[in-house]
């Protein structure tokens, strides 16, 4: 799991060292530091879904544009995805972008744009 973690650290040029001590970073983070050496066919839908948002945040990008985080979550495992990218936008300033069906989920952001038929609504 450290491996894909890492593996956007690739095209940047930086060590094997540096890259392995981000990944690990980025899976603490997200909680998944007990879990590093483990394949994906031993993680959950949501341990599987941390392991994606550490590899989207190993690079610390100011911005991440999120299609259904939570999508095919349990509403325990969607609640701990929503902890992990409303503490990345509080403690570290990364804007979240988020598409979501899900009204429980949107209501735990703090801006809220709908739209409907490609056009912003009330």
């Amino acid at each position: 799991m450290l491996d894909n973690v890492e593996l956007p650290l690739l095209y940047r040029n930086s060590s094997a060292q540096s890259r392995r001590k981000l990944a690990a970073a980025a899976l603490e983070k997200v909680g998944l530091s007990n879990r590093v050496k483990h394949f994906p066919t031993q993680l959950s839908g949501g341990q599987r879904q941390r392991v994606a948002i550490a590899r989207a945040i190993v690079g610390e990008p100011q911005i991440i544009l999120a299609d259904e985080p939570t999508g095919n979550l349990d509403s325990a495992m969607g609640n701990e995805i929503m902890d992990i990218l409303i503490n990345l936008n509080k403690n570290e300033g990364t804007t979240i972008v988020m598409v979501t069906h899900d009204e429980t989920m949107a209501l735990k952001t703090d801006r809220l744009v709908r739209l409907f038929d490609g056009s912003q609504v009330q």
